[in-house]
């Protein structure tokens, strides 16, 4: 039985051509463990290392605001990533933003393995990779693949017409 070759091509291109996956996303070696108080909403989160309290904003995400559509579901999905850790996660801090967070990114760590916490909220559709924000991430191309993968598949705010989170705070602004 021959096969022929240009029925492989297509299947090796596939192969080659696939979305960066947190599974190929070390925990990065600068990470600290911290343990998650509170989730805000689904990409802020305040969390305690000893005797210091700092909340934390998903570096490369937006996810709905809490009074929009999706928003609360974006909180508790959030909070079941940080629940399956046991309220412990790493944290990679990348930089401060305007309201004195500090941006990060953020992984649990258990038996079943590692998981990058903004990759799965969006690749979940329960937040968009935010463009705007995202160049200092360093492992954006995963939220990239990931919002890919969420629009490809209808999920979350990819199964209808939702009103982006940035387009949403800037309108209730200008009320």
């Amino acid at each position: 039985m021959k096969i022929q070759f240009t029925y492989l091509i297509p299947i090796f291109t596939a192969i080659a051509c696939s979305p960066v996956s947190s599974k190929n996303i070390p925990v990065p070696a600068i990470s600290e463990e911290w343990t998650v108080l509170n989730v805000h909403d689904g990409d802020t989160l305040k969390a305690r290392q000893g005797n210091r309290t700092q909340s934390f904003r998903f570096c490369g995400i937006d996810a709905p605001e809490l009074n929009q559509p999706l928003g609360k579901e974006s909180r508790e999905k959030l909070r079941s990533l940080v629940l399956s850790s046991k309220n412990k996660v790493m944290i990679s801090e990348v930089e401060k933003d305007r309201y004195g967070r500090i941006v990060a990114e953020i992984f649990t760590t258990s038996p079943s393995g590692e998981k990058f916490l903004n990759e799965e909220l969006v690749s979940s559709g329960l937040a968009y990779h935010y463009a705007q924000y995202s160049s200092s991430c360093p492992n954006k191309g995963a939220i990239v693949s990931a919002e890919i993968i969420a629009k490809n598949q209808h999920a979350g705010v990819w199964s209808g017409n939702y009103q982006k989170p940035w387009e949403y705070r800037k309108a209730q602004r200008n009320r």
